[in-house]
C-alpha cells in the first residue's frame, strides 16, 4: 500500500479523478468505491444514492451522490458495466465509507463490458501524475479548510 502525503492508496487500485477506484477481483469482476482521500476530505458520509442491479454504466459519467455532512457530490463511474451488486450495508450505515474505504465501504461490484480500455485512463499509484494530483487535491482541501475557519 502506497502512503502518498498521509493518505493510504493500495497499489491494485485504479484511480480516477473524482477519487473514485476500481479494484479488479478475481472472477474478472470489478469493485468500484471512493478512495480515502475521499473518506477523509469529504466528512462523514451520510447518505448514498446507487443505481440499481442490472443497470448499465458509463465510465466517465454519474453512477451515483453521495452526500455528506459538507456537501452533495456525483460519483463517477471509473469504468463501463452492468451493476451486479450494490452495497446494501451503505443504506443504514454509509459511514462505511469513511471507516473502511477499501473494506466494507465499497459501493458497487460491475461486470466490466471494456475493461482494458477503461484501465488505460485511470491512474495507478507508481504514476507520477497521481501523485501530483493527490498533492494537487490535498493543497486545495487544506486551502478550503483554511477558509471555512475564517
Amino acid at each position: 500500500m502506497a502512503d502518498i502525503l498521509g493518505y493510504n492508496l493500495p497499489d491494485e487500485l485504479y484511480y480516477q479523478i473524482d477519487h473514485t477506484f476500481a479494484r479488479i477481483e478475481e472472477d474478472g469482476t470489478v469493485t468500484i468505491g471512493m478512495d480515502e482521500f475521499f473518506a477523509r476530505e469529504a466528512g462523514d458520509i451520510v447518505y448514498v444514492d446507487m443505481p440499481f442491479e442490472d443497470d448499465e454504466i458509463t465510465a466517465g459519467e454519474t453512477c451515483g451522490k453521495l452526500q455528506s455532512s459538507k456537501w452533495i457530490g456525483k460519483m463517477l463511474a471509473p469504468i463501463s458495466g452492468v451493476v451486479i451488486q450494490t452495497n446494501e450495508e451503505l443504506e443504514s450505515n454509509a459511514a462505511l465509507i469513511n471507516q473502511e474505504p477499501y473494506g466494507n465501504g465499497w459501493v458497487m461490484k460491475v461486470k466490466p463490458t471494456n475493461l482494458d480500455e477503461d484501465l488505460g485512463k485511470l491512474m495507478r499509484v507508481d504514476q507520477q501524475a497521481f501523485v501530483d494530483y493527490i498533492a494537487k487535491e490535498k493543497k486545495r482541501a487544506d486551502e478550503e479548510g483554511k477558509q471555512a475557519k475564517h
